[in-house]
């Protein structure tokens, strides 16, 4: 990429940041929590619009679009990231969206419609500046990333054949650094199976179901590492039916983070392990979603060759490892070159301070059209 070119693409997004703002608003008004089919599609049909006045031909997979910009042949440059939210439909009568020119609040903006907002900017930026993505461009939005991606995750898999990288549109790290590296992720439900009877007049006959979920809750306790490799969060607890009844039935839903593989087989391995404490109860745990380990490497080309484009365009590009999982767990562990972190600079993921700083959407949008412009060679080594 030539200096001229970084410095149009600068002003471009600069200039197209009223355009950004506008469309962050008509995005974040559509709610979209996982799961509600009404509610997807309004917001698809939207995102599906943006991506056509883009120049972009859309598809379908599922609930899961499926765009591409540029070039129809050759390697491809692939971009995920997903327009399913945590929120449920009415979120913003408490958290309404705000923009005073300096931060945009509301649920969605920062996880991860801002970063959508800038892959659009980025394209408009390119054409404005007389330029076009040199390599094909194409972008999986899927619809269930919040639920640990159990369709979406297919849908990214079957377009990483022919990537010569993948960059996520997660939201970057506080301080606004790439994310090089991710845990993995999986979500268990540990059930348990008890024998009701009535608590007060027969209860030797009941086996408790939720007795027996606390005391197997302890058990994963201790099967957890303490070396700091694994995080471990019980979500969310449900069971029984009455007071007066000893409790038939009891369950837990467990997030569970690895810094390793071989911490998550450990760990997986004494979970399917486990054995019921009394005598009477049965005890499973099922992996309701699981996303691989994606390790740091001690040599990253793909982060040099976008802090050399960031240079060009006067950004300071880094890069760390993240606790949290995403759909980038899966090209990063199968070793494809990868980054994720592309939307803009913000706060509050999953809360109720979500926010996006405005001016990083208009940074965000020229990094990814400088990225389009001078994308990293394939595999074969080839160079643009």
């Amino acid at each position: 990429m030539t200096p001229d070119l970084a410095t149009a693409l600068t002003g471009a997004t600069a200039r197209l940041l009223g355009f950004g703002r506008a469309r962050l608003r008509e995005y974040a008004l559509a709610e979209s929590p996982s799961g509600d089919a009404a509610a997807l599609a309004h917001c698809a049909a939207l995102i599906e619009a943006g991506h056509r006045e883009a120049g972009g031909a859309v598809a379908y997979e599922g609930e899961h679009l499926v765009s591409r910009f540029g070039p129809e042949d050759g390697p491809h440059l692939l971009l995920v990231g997903h327009y399913d939210t945590v929120w449920p439909v009415g979120r913003l009568d408490a958290m309404p969206y705000t923009d005073d020119g300096t931060t945009i609040t509301g649920p969605g903006t920062y996880d991860m419609k801002g970063g959508l907002v800038a892959v659009e900017m980025a394209l408009r930026a390119l054409r404005a500046a007389g330029a076009a993505p040199a390599r094909q461009v194409r972008l999986v939005v899927v619809a269930d990333e919040e639920v640990g991606s159990p369709t979406g995750s297919s849908v990214v898999e079957r377009h990483l054949d022919g990537a010569v990288a993948v960059l996520g549109l997660e939201s970057p790290h506080p301080d606004g650094a790439l994310k090089n590296a991710r845990r993995g992720s999986v979500r268990v439900r540990l059930g348990v199976r008890g024998r009701e009877s009535h608590a007060a007049l027969d209860p030797g006959k009941g086996v408790s179901a939720i007795d027996e979920l606390i005391d197997q809750l302890a058990v994963v306790r201790g099967v957890v590492p303490a070396d700091g490799s694994t995080l471990c969060n019980v979500g969310r607890i449900e069971g029984g039916r009455r007071a007066n009844v000893v409790a038939g039935e009891a369950s837990a839903e467990i997030g569970l983070r690895f810094a390793s593989a071989a911490a998550e087989r450990t760990v997986l391995d004494a979970l399917a392990a486990l054995r019921p404490v009394r005598s009477g109860a049965a005890v499973e745990a099922t992996v309701l979603s699981a996303r691989p380990t994606w390790p740091e490497r001690s040599a990253d080309p793909l982060l040099d060759h976008i802090a050399g484009v960031g240079r060009l365009l006067g950004q300071r590009i880094t890069g760390r490892p993240a606790a949290g999982a995403g759909d980038t767990n899966l090209p990063g562990s199968r070793g494809l070159p990868t980054l994720d972190g592309f939307g803009p600079p913000g706060r509050g993921a999953h809360a109720a301070d979500e926010a996006v700083r405005v001016t990083g959407l208009a940074e965000r949008a020229a990094l990814l059209a400088g990225i389009m412009a001078f994308p990293p060679p394939d595999a074969s080594g080839d160079r643009e």
